[in-house]
């Protein structure tokens, strides 16, 4: 009888280990993908984000649960663009953050704000500007300086400085617009997956304290064709302050072809990470190529 009982109790404790291994398991989620692997967009809450680059500053970040950021989105006299304005349209957009003024950040915009009913995060008086010049409603305008904090379908978006110019297209023969303070974003998806977009800013101190504070995961990082690799380089640096979690830099703002009067190209970031010891997966994108990035 003690045999018997002794079998019974060994079965029903072989039996709560499996279905504890089987709770875990449902908890936990299948594995998820290796950070900077191309692939299709994650589905699982906590399997990470997907990036899409198309061209120049134009990326389109999708959150696990479907919410589309979307970066500078210029396709108008965009080489590289790989759709065309009336297919980005009909693309899926909550979410529109506009660094500064200037006609390759502010890009398409307005009628994609238009087309999808997107919220745009941008510096407060060009969307002001926007507002009175193109009749967007004012609900999907939201006009921010540095230090605040906007949140828009679960993702939360903290507005910051940047270090450039902010002047808008007014109109032909008309001086340019003011359109305040240049912004960078740092966006945390409802995962708690972060990225930061510098804009076209150059190398701030602030920038250590924003690592430190917000502690990103990945970086979109400028690198045009005249701004210096140790600069952009040197960015990458600073958000790495008290960061362990940066794992990931793309570069923006570079056309595929190098431009003739060019000095810099994206490799030349990558190598000036490698310089001062930062060590990322850096990713030069494929226009259009998802990328899924996890912690």
């Amino acid at each position: 009888m003690a045999r018997q009982s002794w079998l019974y109790s060994g079965l029903l404790a072989t039996i709560l280990a499996t279905l504890g291994a089987v709770a875990l398991v449902a908890r936990q989620g299948p594995p998820t993908a290796l950070t900077g692997s191309p692939g299709a967009a994650p589905a699982a809450q906590n399997s990470g984000i997907s990036v899409e680059w198309l061209g120049w500053s134009h990326y389109r970040l999708t959150s696990p649960a479907g919410t589309v950021v979307v970066t500078n989105p210029r396709i108008t006299n965009n080489p590289d663009a790989p759709i065309s304005v009336e297919e980005a349209l009909g693309l899926r957009a909550d979410i529109i953050v506009v660094a500064d003024g200037h006609p390759d950040e502010l890009g398409d915009a307005v009628p994609i704000a238009k087309a999808t009913g997107a919220r745009m995060v941008i510096p407060f008086e060009a969307g002001d500007w926007l507002m009175r010049r193109d009749s967007i409603p004012a609900a999907q305008v939201l006009r921010s300086s540095a230090g605040d904090t906007q949140r828009v379908e679960g993702v939360t978006i903290q507005v910051l400085n940047a270090v450039h110019s902010s002047g808008m297209d007014a109109g032909p023969e008309v001086p340019r617009t003011y359109g305040g303070l240049a912004a960078s974003f740092m966006i945390t998806f409802e995962n708690g997956y972060t990225v930061y977009f510098s804009g076209s800013s150059a190398a701030t101190l602030d920038m250590g304290m924003w690592g430190d504070w917000y502690k990103p995961d990945a970086a979109i990082l400028h690198i045009s064709s005249a701004h210096n690799p140790r600069d952009a380089a040197m960015v990458g640096k600073l958000i790495s302050t008290n960061n362990p979690n940066l794992k990931t830099v793309f570069p923006h703002h570079h056309q595929l072809q190098p431009q003739p009067s060019g000095l810099f190209r994206p490799s030349d970031l990558r190598t000036e990470l490698q310089r001062l010891d930062v060590n990322v997966n850096f990713i030069e994108p494929n226009p259009l190529q998802p990328y899924a990035l996890t912690k």
